[in-house]
């Protein structure tokens, strides 16, 4: 209740008035059955303007320290995402990613839409990086379709470390359904697995015409931080 309630009332009309997103390709997703939509992930602000536009309820994989902070401030973040659905995902190691995907297959079990970045984590400067496998797994093992989905314009209007937004406008775009059907029965081959997650970020990479850095996200923003 309280997911429709912040979607069609509380947040959802703000965010339409503060951002006035353009939206293109949302006929793209599916109205009802299984589906994963892959996003490039630039902002903050990307959680709550996505499923803002959408028609039907979306569930993210948002990661655990969003549910774990300190004081009251972390108390209400915690409350926040939990009662808009949102799932948490301890990205310290295997473990955890495996953990990650049997969340998201739940939700995919059950007819629902499943939002993912297969970045892993927030671009620090706008690039789009190399694509993590687990989008790939959850794909060829629920024989689901993955919409590819590009923000363009989040970041400038909310960087990462800007508390408040600034107000600009912004596009979300939706392409094709990508199926991969022809790889039934080889999800656990890590070729495979790499090529479906490539695929997916290339078609990413069309919608957002960022620049492309083989690389993971986390890497490169751990060794500019140690520098």
């Amino acid at each position: 209740m309280f997911y429709y309630v912040l979607k069609h009332v509380l947040l959802g009309p703000l965010l339409r008035l503060l951002f006035r997103p353009r939206i293109e390709g949302l006929e793209r997703v599916p109205e009802t059955g299984a589906a994963i939509i892959a996003g490039n992930h630039l902002s903050f602000a990307d959680h709550f303007l996505m499923p803002a536009i959408l028609r039907r309820r979306i569930t993210f994989l948002a990661k655990a320290e969003y549910f774990t902070g300190p004081g009251l401030r972390g108390r209400l973040t915690a409350a926040f995402f939990r009662s808009a659905g949102q799932i948490p995902v301890d990205r310290s190691g295997k473990e955890a990613g495996q953990a990650a995907i049997r969340e998201g297959l739940g939700v995919l079990s059950q007819g629902e839409l499943l939002g993912i970045y297969p970045e892993g984590t927030r671009s620090h400067d706008g690039r789009l990086y190399k694509g993590k496998v687990g989008v790939a797994a959850m794909a060829l093992k629920a024989g689901v379709p993955v919409i590819p989905c590009a923000m363009i314009g989040t970041f400038e209007a909310q960087p990462p470390g800007q508390v408040l937004p600034r107000l600009r406008p912004v596009r979300i775009r939706f392409g094709a359904p990508l199926e991969f059907s022809r790889y039934e029965g080889l999800e656990n081959e890590k070729a495979i697995l790499r090529a479906v997650t490539d695929e997916i970020m290339y078609a990413i990479l069309e919608l957002s015409g960022q620049e492309y850095v083989d690389r993971y996200a986390a890497e490169v923003k751990a060794e500019e931080t140690s520098r």
